[in-house]
């Protein structure tokens, strides 16, 4: 994990996650968006870089992806 994401988990702005690998951060992403938490969703796609295609092969539905095209 690099300096800046490390910044940011010390920082508590996600006091949730200690330490998270990009696989982690897919299935927590997806998580999020099938609970309809969209802003802790966009928080880790924009974090981690995440692509649409990683979120559908991990298991979230089109309609959730396509509602959140805006931020990939």
């Amino acid at each position: 994990m690099g300096k800046s994401k490390t910044r940011i988990l010390r920082k508590g702005i996600q006091n949730k996650l200690n330490t998270l690998t990009r696989e982690s951060a897919v299935a927590e992403a997806v998580k999020y968006l099938d609970g309809n938490f969209l802003n802790d969703a966009k928080n880790l796609i924009t974090m981690f870089g995440l692509s649409a295609e990683e979120l559908l092969e991990c298991g979230a539905s089109y309609e959730s992806v396509k509602a959140i095209e805006n931020i990939f």
